[in-house]
Formats: C-alpha cells, structure tokens, sequence
C-alpha cells in the first residue's frame, strides 16, 4: 500500500494494479517488449477501445499527488498512460511502482511532484518538457510546421474553473508559466496543410490540436494509428464517451472540427539504457 495517498485514491490503488498488471501480461504474452516505443502505444491504445472518457480525471481533493486511472481516461491522460507504459514495456520495467514513476516522469515538470503547478497543464509545456527530459522529439516544425504567437493564459483568466488556483502561490506559479508559454514563439501544422503530410507520420505520434479558443493552446489530443496506410486519430473524445478511432484520416478529423487552427506533433522516442539503471 502507498502511504501519503487521500483513502479514495487508495482505495482505487488496488483496482488499478490489476487492471496494470493484466496489460502487461497481455503485452509481454504478444511480443510488445521489442517493439519500437510508437508501435506499442497504439497496441495500446488499441487494447484500451471503448474505455470510458472520465473528465477531469486527476482533479482530485487534498495536496496535489500522482493519479492513475486506467479506469477511464481523457485525452491526454489516455497517451500519458499508453506513453508510460510503453516505455516500461521496452525497458524492461514491469512492476506497478516502475509504472508509476515512468507516469510521474511524463505528467510533472522535471519528473517531480511540487504543488499543483508542477503539472503539465498546457501541451506546449508538456511537449517541452518532455524534449528536454529525452521523452518525445518535437517535430512539428520539421515536418513543415508554421511560426505563430498567441498570448496563453486561460487558467488565470478562468480562475474560478480551477479550484487549486484558490491558492495564491499556485495561481502566481501558472501565470508565470503562462507568461513563459506566450513569450516564444509556437508552432503548428495549419489545418489546410496535414494532408500534405500524413505520409511523413508515424504510429504512435502524439498530436495536439491547436485551438482558436481565446488564451488556450491546444484544445485535444490523441495519438496516430496507421490503419491500410492511412494515417488515422485514435484518441478519447468527449463527444463519443469512449476510446476511439477517428473516421476518415486525421487531416479529415481536424478539419471537421472549425476551432481547430492545426496540429503539434510529438514522436516517441526510444528508451535510453541509461534511463533504466536509475
């Protein structure tokens, strides 16, 4: 038992491990361990179809802390999962707690827990932080990706939304990230452009949608699925209740979709030696 945990979410604990340690099982018993890390998260996320959407899944009460769910997703918490375990699988690290220090690594700045502001709560935060800790390689730009700049700063305008930012250094703390955020430059592949490119992506990248929506980045995310060469958005939508496959290819996905303006895409990379005798 973890210790340090609100009695709901150990409560859950037990649950959860199951659910972990019957994947990774299955995983082993099909021969993901050698496969590339992009491969395995859509063998992932394949085996996750038709999980429930759980909105605002890691908004839970008490000190900010670690929550799995593999219960339920939403979008992002469904390719952090897949993320995580993936590179377990591919380094040979199979236990629920090597899980959860894979998930800690992906989900908080710098790997470390420090307040609710530690979260990657913005997908262009998440997407560099996760270059910087070797985890995903940013390749919207190479993949003919377009400059643009946009003040991001819905969470400290839409305080009341998050219940967490009732404190003040938690709200001082992601306006400074916002601020960071809307201080470079972004990038994205227009909506009018992803068709042109779906042949140069790959099983397993991570796409952002990049939103019109005032003082926001990125309004959804997923992960691409090759299926008979076309390259189609597996992903968990609020709309459809559920882990699904996206009809039509993903340049269709978006364009159907009028707010949003394009896409971030983010490749798996491969699990360092290294990362595993920490």
């Amino acid at each position: 038992m973890i210790t340090g945990l609100p009695a709901v979410a150990l409560a859950r604990d037990e649950e959860d491990q199951v659910i972990f340690a019957r994947t990774i099982r299955w995983a082993l018993d099909a021969g993901f361990k050698d496969q590339p890390v992009g491969a395995t998260m859509v063998s992932l996320g394949e085996h996750f179809l038709g999980t429930p959407y759980v909105a605002h899944s890691l908004e839970e009460p008490g000190d900010e802390h670690l929550v799995i769910n593999l219960r339920g997703f939403d979008c992002l918490t469904l390719v952090e999962n897949c993320l995580a375990i993936s590179r377990c699988l591919s380094g040979g690290q199979t236990s629920f707690d090597e899980f959860r220090s894979a998930l800690m690594r992906i989900r908080y700045s710098n790997g470390v827990i420090d307040g609710y502001a530690s979260r990657l709560h913005y997908f262009t935060d998440w997407v560099g932080d996760n270059v910087r800790k070797r985890v995903v390689k940013d390749v919207t730009a190479t993949l003919g990706g377009e400059e643009y700049r946009k003040p991001i700063n819905f969470m400290s305008t839409h305080r009341d939304k998050y219940p967490q930012l009732v404190d003040d250094n938690a709200f001082v703390r992601v306006s400074a990230a916002e601020q960071r955020l809307s201080g470079g430059p972004l990038y994205r592949i227009p909506s009018a452009n992803i068709s042109s490119i779906l042949g140069s992506l790959c099983n397993g990248d991570i796409i952002g949608t990049v939103t019109s929506m005032e003082g926001m980045d990125v309004s959804h995310t997923g992960m691409v699925i090759m299926r008979n060469g076309t390259a189609k958005f597996l992903h968990a939508p609020l709309s459809g209740g559920a882990v699904t496959i996206s009809d039509g290819n993903l340049a269709e996905y978006v364009r159907r979709n009028k707010s949003m303006t394009g896409i971030v895409v983010a490749r798996p990379m491969e699990v360092e030696p290294v990362e595993m005798k920490r």
